[in-house]
């Protein structure tokens, strides 16, 4: 029974509406709610035929976000070609702006450490490895520094005499 069903499945399948098509080629289709021949009601769907089917290639984004708003449902209208365009660009708009405040923010810093506004950050190099128990610590001296709550094992070596 099965192989008939699904035999009549790819022979009178669900028809689906294509909607659209984004700049990645991937398509979108709008599949309607529809009635099968027990009386079961299948809801509508949306879903999106990517133009490249290998999955284990996908990037993230090659889904534009309009898009992803539609198929998810977040939004009832198919994104327009005019409102993608219109999105794309003020994208730009923003990284282009966002280059400028950060190129504008690192000239004043310059600015500030120039004139002895604002203390340049420190470079320290720290010798050992981070599992040794002396890591970042000073050299080990002869004179006790550590208390019994903050002690470390070969932090002080008794004097030689």
């Amino acid at each position: 029974m099965s192989r008939f069903a699904s035999l009549l499945r790819r022979t009178f399948g669900a028809v689906r509406e294509h909607v659209g098509t984004d700049h990645f080629g991937n398509k979108y289709y709008y599949i309607p709610e529809q009635k099968t021949w027990t009386g079961r009601v299948v809801r509508a769907r949306r879903l999106v035929e990517a133009s490249n089917p290998s999955e284990f290639e996908y990037m993230e984004g090659h889904i534009p976000s309009e898009w992803d708003a539609w198929i998810r449902g977040r939004r009832k209208d198919p994104p327009t070609i005019e409102e993608l365009l219109k999105n794309e660009c003020y994208r730009e708009q923003i990284k282009i702006k966002a280059k400028e405040a950060e190129a504008k923010d690192m000239a004043l810093q310059a600015k500030e450490y120039e004139e002895g506004l604002v203390a340049r950050p420190l470079q320290t190099q720290i010798t050992g490895h981070a599992a040794a128990t002396q890591y970042g610590q000073p050299d080990i001296s002869e004179d006790p520094v550590s208390t019994a709550n903050t002690f470390q094992p070969g932090s002080w070596a008794p004097p030689k005499k």
